[in-house]
């Protein structure tokens, strides 16, 4: 009788070992052990094929590359394209010069990224957003003038905003899987690329309105939603309905009794599981429509939730608990009279602190 269970190989992530089958890659290992050690990503999404490699956000570091060859990798790799190997050791929030790398690409990311925040609809659930708050400098280094473009339509329902574009390529791999005909794409090269389409064609399909939900930033819209309200004052629910041209299940987003949005079901990644036709999205936005299930579940931590970025449940944290967890303290015994520092004796000490009555 032939064995054919998968042989799973093994390997540490910040100190966390997990197995997983071959060809898995460090983010997606990462991610079966939680969020607390799962790089960023910002151009890789898993439903889409061939995405990531582009944004440099997952940069880790690689200690050891296998238990054969317990060698380090000379340089920091991309996380969501580099496989993983048996007895791989990978730095991610527990290395300094993981995290200032990270510090890099936000401040290369938001050169010409507006801050336009107040008036973006997708503040509270943006991606670069999130990441700029975990990772990013405070101040920026770029002088230089920055990018703009006029707003256009390219469709009935979508805005493009291409000055805050970063271009991920999500929404262009998502036209090609999921559509027959895609008409948008990247234009130009270098500096001067962007998104856009041939001679102003208008996107029309019937699964158009999905790439609003994989742009990690507010560079494509929902122009039936524009200026209506903030996130974190809607109440999400969780609903499906008898759809035949996709799945029907959708989140519903509610500003008191009124359906002001549907978009589809993200997972804890914000990642897209099942598309949903524009006829869900735009046209269906009536409670009597729609099978309510209930509440959408939504992390503590999130904008969305907490209407804030709370300053003690950055991702980052992780590296902070780690190097808590192998400190070790240092037994200074030294004779301090050498040094010229007066040593007071531990009761003429206590008198100095102040009381609790004070």
């Amino acid at each position: 009788m032939v064995d054919n269970q998968v042989q799973l190989v093994k390997v540490t992530v910040d100190g966390i070992e997990v197995e997983v089958e071959p060809g898995t890659t460090i983010l997606q290992a990462a991610r079966k052990i939680g969020p607390e050690v799962a790089p960023p990503a910002m151009c890789y999404y898993e439903p889409l094929k061939g995405s990531g490699g582009k944004c440099r956000a997952c940069l880790v570091r690689v200690a050891a590359g296998s238990a054969k060859d317990p060698r380090p990798m000379p340089k920091l790799v991309a996380s969501c394209i580099t496989p993983v190997q048996d007895g791989m050791v990978v730095e991610n929030f527990s290395n300094p010069a993981v995290l200032e790398a990270r510090k890099g690409i936000v401040e290369f990311l938001l050169i010409n990224h507006p801050l336009d925040c107040p008036v973006c609809d997708q503040a509270g659930e943006c991606d670069l957003q999130n990441f700029a708050f975990e990772h990013g400098a405070v101040q920026t280094r770029y002088e230089e003038e920055r990018r703009t473009f006029e707003k256009t339509d390219i469709g009935p329902f979508i805005q493009l905003h291409m000055t805050r574009c970063i271009l991920c390529y999500r929404c262009v791999y998502t036209a090609d899987q999921i559509t027959e005909k895609r008409v948008h794409g990247v234009l130009n090269r270098g500096d001067a690329s962007e998104i856009g389409t041939y001679i102003e064609k208008a996107i029309d399909n019937d699964f158009s309105g999905n790439v609003i939900d994989v742009c990690p930033v507010g560079a494509l819209t929902d122009k039936t939603y524009r200026f209506k309200n903030r996130v974190w004052f809607s109440k999400p629910v969780d609903a499906h309905r008898d759809c035949p041209t996709c799945s029907g299940k959708v989140s519903l987003w509610y500003r008191g009794s009124e359906v002001i949005r549907v978009t589809a079901r993200k997972n804890e990644w914000n990642e897209v599981k099942e598309f949903i036709c524009n006829t869900c999205r735009f046209d269906k936005k009536d409670t009597a429509d729609w099978v309510i299930e209930g509440p959408t579940k939504i992390s503590r931590a999130s904008v969305i939730s907490a209407n804030k970025y709370p300053k003690n449940l950055t991702v980052s944290s992780f590296g902070a608990r780690l190097a808590a967890a192998e400190y070790k303290p240092i037994n200074d015994e030294r004779d301090t009279s050498q040094l010229g520092i007066q040593q007071l004796p531990p009761e003429r000490f206590a008198k100095t602190l102040p009381s609790a009555k004070e």
